[in-house]
Parts: C-alpha cells; structure tokens; sequence
C-alpha cells in the first residue's frame, strides 16, 4: 500500500554528513567491502548499533541469519496447519503438537543463541579483541 507506515519507515531521506581523512575513507571502503555491504549500508548499520537500536551484522551473520528465517519459515507453516487442523474440528497427533513445539524451541533458542554471540563478536572485533 503506497504510503503505509512500514515503506515510509524504510524511506531514507535524512542525511548526515561525516568528514573522513583520505586514509579513514579507504579503511572504511575496505571494511564494508569486506562485509560485503556499501559504504552508506555499512556506516548506518554500525551507528544504528551504536545507538543500541539494532546489532550490525556482518556477511556471514547474514548468511546465518537468512537459514534462521527459512527454518522459521518452514516451523511456521507447520503451526499454521496444525491451527487449520484445529480450526476445522480434527484433532492432531500428540507426536505432530509436540515434534513442532519442539522444532519452535530448538529455533527459537537457536536464534537467541546465534543472536547473542553475533553480538558478542561484533564487540570484540571493535574493540580490536580477537572473536
């Protein structure tokens, strides 16, 4: 829907400016290039860190994150056929209930877990600490 709430908030038009030294800017170019994100991508991602308003993440947490979402995806529509199953008045299998409420957890946990040590390593690379 043209003007909705969600494509106004990805709507960037605030701009603020930041003046780097020759050497700053190709060390930055080097840096985003090798998270494989633009410069502009790059510098948003980690000031909105900085800020505490989301984590940066890099190509391979990206990677990580895109195979989180699939398994989400595909637990998702399993609840989503057990609530159809439901809704229509069949009862599912003891073993269907508990094998996705199962498969959620596992998820659910493992993108908690994936979350916090991308996190981690995030802050350690700042901090020029080996991850």
């Amino acid at each position: 829907m043209a003007g909705s709430r969600s494509e106004a908030s990805k709507r960037k038009d605030r701009v603020a400016h930041i003046r780097f030294s020759q050497a700053e800017f190709y060390a930055l170019e080097a840096a985003a290039a090798d998270a494989g994100m633009t410069v502009s991508a790059f510098v948003r991602s980690l000031s909105m860190e900085g800020a505490g308003v989301r984590p940066f993440l890099a190509k391979e947490d990206r990677a990580v994150v895109g195979l989180l979402a699939e398994g989400m995806r595909a637990i998702g529509g399993n609840l989503n056929q057990i609530a159809r199953a439901i809704n229509t008045g069949r009862v599912p299998a003891k073993e269907e209930l508990s094998g996705s409420i199962k498969d959620a957890h596992v998820v659910a946990t493992t993108v908690a877990s994936e979350f916090a040590e991308m996190t981690r390593r995030a802050a350690a690379h700042r901090r020029g600490e080996g991850a």
